[in-house]
Formats: structure tokens, C-alpha cells, sequence
């Protein structure tokens, strides 16, 4: 039956590696995965032999021992468990997510667009790499990546240079993204399930990160396509707002607030999430309110007032939530099964850890890093803030910028620049592989000599 659940997984991460070739979104074929795994499990719970408890975070002895009712006693609070993981992880998510949406509902990102206002080629490559590197930090790197690159369609109207920049927009967010613990849905994962501390995360990956973002950008500064001068479009915004620059502010701080909040309280990340989210809203609701009072003078249609925080919430993307809930409980099946466990003690005694992280900062290029993470998290059981996580964390996050359907970052600036995967591959993964090297290597030498 073990399986019979391996193929399972097998097929629909299958379906979601081939999302596009499917025209399938890939939260369909990791809802069913999820779903058919804990079915099959639950009407064969006695064919098993071997049973994983996240509590013990260890094999439990004589599992194939126990009644019937034992083992669906156990396998109810094990699906809890995962269940209640998942739900950390996705809640943190939907409130950075709206807080996100709330700063944009006031134009508070038409802030950073200001900063765009040089001719040099090379100028401007610094500027949109240091923002996504920065700002992916903050508001994640796939966010951090469709402000900029909205951003960069209204400066810059040569489609050719666009692209040229997108590309080190999705290396520099990617690299971002990978040292903070809310840059990047896999780092969160590992920093929500007390893998890595904030600190200790900073301490580790902040350099490689640089460096990773650093060496691309150089490299490519002496390329002839950022030879000289460009030709910038001329603002024509008529919408920004007088609480733009202050929301910006609020919302970002809001964010960076949470691991401080959870180092200070040893609560949850969630729990942090959900109060900042709760001061924006009433900061977003007075600063509406008052615009709403000053309009009601010389209009009568009450109607037209909506509430920033609700528009916020409609707009969260929750095919990504779902498809979350759907890859983290089917791997969570796997890891009941001792699968995981098996198979990284297998992979432990063959291949050196360092090739093993690297290999899987690879492979993320090529299947989705979230479930390669969710993996790990059953297949190693290292303590916390040991240097294997942080090495997991760097590759998942970073070596999904060696293809353009890699990473979040790479597939959304894909759908917003209709940039071509072999054009990627020809101009861009070369710069990508060399910035994932430089950083990995940097890494090695901070955990082993410093």
C-alpha cells in the first residue's frame, strides 16, 4: 500500500511539473493527491507497518502491533497535526498577503517608481536588482516581483531591455527572499516549523544572498544590451494618493514586525501576522473614512465607499493558498508512512549532505520548491537552526532562478513580460547558475571557517 500512496504523489506532482503543458492549475492535482493519499491510508490503515509520529519525530515501535482503533486514533491526531501546520503556514501567508493588497489599494508602491529616474542602462539595473533584493525580503519575492516589473512596464517601453532586466529582477528577488524568513514561501516554512531562527537565518544566508545577487548583476553590467543610455517614459499617474508613501511605511513595518514579535513573545508567526494585519486595517479604514468624509461634500452616492480591508481580501490569490494546503498534506502523508524518513536515511549513507542540498537546489529548478522543502522537513531530522537547514533554505529559495519556471518569481514575470522559456534559458540561467554557485560556495566557507 506505501506504494501504491508513492504513486500517488508520483502522478500529480507529475501534473503539477507539467501545469502548463496540462492547461491544469496545479492546485487541482495537489487537492487530489492530498485528498486520494489520506483515503487510501485511512481505508488501509492496517496493511501498514510503519507509522511516523511528528510528535516524537521518530517511527513508532510496534505500530503494526496495535487494534484497529489504535491506529486510527493515531492517524486522526496525526492528520491534526499536519493539518494544523498547514494552517500556521497559510494563515501567515493570507495576512502578509492582504497587507500587501491594502498598501497597493492606496497606491502605496507608486512610491518606489520615484526612485526611477536615471538614464544610464546600468543605473537603472542596480536600482530595480537592490529594490527586489530588499523588497523581496519584505513582501516576498513574488510580490516584490510583480511591483517591480509593473513598475518597470510603465518606465521602460524597449520590450528587449525589459526583458534583459526582468530576468535579473527574478535572480536579484529570489536571492532576497532566501535570508529573511518572510522573503519566500519555503524559508517561512522552515522558519515556521522552528528549523531556523531569525538571527541564526540572517547570520547564515544574508552574505551568500548578496553575493548570489551580487555576481549576476556584475556580470551583466558588462554586457553590451546595458551599454549606454535609455529613454524613460514620462509619469503619467493620476492616481497616486496623499497616504501612499504612508501606507507604504506602515505595511513594510508591519511586516518586519512579526519576527520581532515572535522573538520577543516565542509565539507563533501567525499570531504576529494577524496583529499587524489588524493595525493596518484600522489605519487603512480611518485613512478611507477620511477621504470618504471630504468626498461625501460634493457627492451623494454613499455607495461608491468600499472598504480597503474587504477589497484587500477579495483580491488574495487563493488558488495558491489551496495549492499550499494540497502539497503540504500530501507530503504529510508521505511522512506518516515513514516513507521520507526511510528514504533520507537511505540518502544519508550514499550521497554527501552538501551535493545532496545543492542537487536539491537543482531539482527546484525544475519541480516546484515547495514540496521539495515540505519534504525535508520529514526527511531530516537535524535540530533547530542546524547549518543543513539553512543550506536547504538557500538552495530552495535561490535555484529556482536557473530556469523561468523555477521559482514564483520566475512564472509570474513569465505571464506579465511573455518571456520565453528558451530565451531565459540562453540569456539568463548561465548568470543564474553562477550567482547559485558564488553563493553557495560563500556559504560553505561561513559555516566551516567562521
Amino acid at each position: 500500500m506505501e506504494l501504491l500512496v508513492i504513486v500517488v504523489f508520483v502522478l500529480g506532482y507529475l501534473a503539477i511539473t507539467l501545469e502548463h503543458s496540462l492547461k491544469v492549475d496545479k492546485l487541482v492535482p495537489a487537492l487530489v493527491m492530498m485528498a486520494v493519499s489520506w483515503a487510501i491510508i485511512a481505508l488501509n490503515i492496517d496493511s501498514f507497518s510503519n507509522w511516523f509520529s511528528p510528535a516524537i519525530h521518530g517511527l513508532v515501535d510496534g505500530f503494526a502491533n496495535l487494534a484497529h482503533d489504535a491506529k486510527m486514533h493515531l492517524m486522526e491526531e496525526t492528520l491534526l497535526h499536519h493539518l494544523g501546520k498547514t494552517a500556521e503556514i497559510l494563515v501567515f501567508l493570507i495576512g502578509a498577503m492582504t497587507i500587501v493588497e491594502i498598501i497597493d489599494y492606496f497606491n502605496g508602491f507608486s512610491v518606489i517608481k520615484d526612485l526611477i529616474n536615471y538614464k544610464k542602462k546600468k543605473t537603472i539595473l542596480w536600482i530595480f536588482c537592490g529594490l527586489a533584493f530588499i523588497l523581496s525580503a519584505i513582501i516576498d519575492n513574488l510580490t516584490a516581483t510583480i511591483v517591480l516589473i509593473s513598475i518597470l512596464q510603465k518606465v521602460v517601453s524597449d520590450k528587449n531591455m525589459r526583458l534583459w532586466y526582468a530576468g535579473l529582477i527574478i535572480i536579484a528577488a529570489n536571492a532576497g527572499g532566501a535570508w529573511s524568513p518572510i522573503g519566500d514561501v519555503t524559508t517561512t516554512m522552515l522558519w515556521i516549523g522552528d528549523k531556523v531562527s531569525t538571527i541564526e537565518l540572517i547570520y547564515y544566508l544574508l552574505i551568500p544572498s548578496i553575493i548570489c545577487m551580487i555576481v549576476p548583476t556584475v556580470i551583466a553590467s558588462f554586457l553590451p544590451q546595458f551599454k549606454g543610455d535609455i529613454e524613460l517614459n514620462k509619469s503619467t499617474d493620476t492616481d497616486s494618493d496623499k497616504y501612499s508613501s504612508k501606507m507604504l511605511i506602515l505595511g513594510l513595518s508591519a511586516i518586519i514586525f512579526v519576527p520581532i514579535f515572535k522573538v520577543v513573545t516565542h509565539l507563533p508567526p501567525y499570531i504576529g501576522m494577524m496583529l499587524s494585519l489588524g493595525v493596518v486595517s484600522i489605519f487603512a479604514e480611518i485613512f478611507s473614512n477620511t477621504e470618504y468624509s471630504l468626498s461625501k461634500i460634493t457627492s451623494s452616492d454613499s455607495s461608491s465607499h468600499s472598504s480597503p480591508v474587504h477589497k484587500a481580501l477579495t483580491k488574495i490569490e487563493m488558488p495558491s493558498i489551496l495549492f499550499f494546503l494540497g502539497i503540504l498534506m500530501a507530503v504529510g502523508a508521505l511522512e506518516s508512512l515513514g516513507v521520507l524518513f526511510e528514504f533520507a536515511t537511505d540518502l544519508k549513507q550514499t550521497i554527501p549532505l552538501d551535493v545532496l542540498v545543492i542537487l536539491m537546489g537543482v531539482g527546484s529548478a525544475i519541480i516546484d520548491n515547495v514540496p521539495l522543502v515540505a519534504a525535508s522537513l520529514g526527511m531530516f531530522t537535524e535540530p533547530m537552526d542546524h547549518p543543513l537547514w539553512h543550506f536547504i533554505a538557500y538552495s530552495a529559495g535561490t535555484g529556482g532562478s536557473m530556469l523561468i519556471i523555477g521559482s514564483a518569481a520566475g512564472v509570474v514575470a513569465m505571464g506579465m513580460e511573455k518571456i520565453n522559456f528558451f530565451w531565459y534559458l540562453k540569456k539568463i540561467s548561465w548568470l543564474a547558475l553562477i550567482g547559485f554557485i558564488s553563493g553557495a560556495a560563500v556559504f560553505v566557507l561561513i559555516r566551516d571557517f567562521i
